[in-house]
């Protein structure tokens, strides 16, 4: 018998995984904060739209990919009554690792299991189903809900028990963090030295400092334009779980406290929405 699979959470990142979810044959519902975004992308897919209370009765797993920790807490909360025994909630959000045990003891009350299984890979990997998926949780689970990751997953790893995805992800930010910083530092550099960007960014990119983010944003963000990706106010976000997580385990925080600091000034000058790379207008000369 086939997984029913539901999505919850259709923004950028969550439509275009329940769009691979429907083209494998396992979706049945969706849902979203608004239920007009809902009952669109529904439409579109040819889906269900219905409460969750009814989505949970009709769903063997159910995949979330929402904004914040109180996000997924109150989804769970509102599941939980309602599911299956057995069902699997599979949690791709940015959360802290202490949301993610919580999620998963509430549903255990309930015998539905919990799997904290964030991704990376941006938009773009979301909408050519590559993205990949660092999980935690138990292997006998993960094994069940695996049919459903792999419809938009180039990568899905098995990190641990509950708690070890979203850890692994908070590493993920450090990094995406860092080499944002250095990125848009160095092309500010060759810009403002008046170095050709058609040549200067396959140099780049053919040696040691090629990297994801300069192929895939090093481009639009001399061209100004900020629309392409993640939202720098999302890192912002995520910064400030992956903060408490380093402060906990007494490592160096440089990388996030300076991002942190400059993602802020970004936001209080209007630009939240845009993709993190518009961290180079700070780069530039002032």
């Amino acid at each position: 018998m086939s997984l029913k699979a539901a999505f919850i959470g259709l923004g950028a990142m969550g439509t275009p995984m329940a769009g691979h979810l429907k083209a494998h044959g396992l979706l049945h519902a969706v849902s979203s904060r608004t239920k007009a975004n809902a009952d669109a992308v529904a439409k579109e897919l040819g889906v269900a739209a219905p409460p969750l209370a009814e989505l949970a009765a009709q769903c063997d797993v159910i995949a979330l990919c929402v904004t914040a920790d109180a996000d997924v807490l109150g989804t769970v909360d509102a599941l939980a009554p309602h599911l299956r025994k057995g069902a699997i909630v599979v949690d791709h959000s940015t959360v802290a690792p202490d949301t993610a045990k919580q999620a998963a003891a509430r549903l255990s009350a309930v015998s539905a299991y919990f799997l904290d299984a964030p991704v990376s890979g941006g938009v773009e990997g979301a909408k050519s189903g590559k993205l990949s998926v660092m999980v935690g949780g138990d292997a006998d689970v993960l094994e069940r809900a695996r049919p459903v990751l792999e419809a938009y997953a180039l990568r899905i790893t098995h990190l641990g028990a509950v708690g070890a995805g979203q850890a692994t992800k908070a590493v993920n930010q450090v990094l995406v963090a860092g080499i944002a910083q250095g990125v848009c530092e160095g092309l500010a550099l060759g810009e403002a030295l008046g170095l050709d960007p058609e040549r200067l960014l396959p140099t780049l990119g053919a040696g040691a400092a090629g990297n994801w983010f300069l192929e895939k944003r090093g481009a639009t963000m001399l061209r100004d334009e900020f629309s392409v990706g993640f939202k720098l106010g999302l890192l912002h976000k995520d910064l400030g779980i992956v903060r408490q997580i380093a402060e906990s385990a007494g490592t160096s925080r440089n990388v996030i406290e300076r991002s942190l600091a400059d993602y802020a000034e970004l936001m209080s000058q209007g630009y939240g929405d845009e993709d993190i790379s518009a961290l180079i207008r700070l780069k530039r000369k002032r």
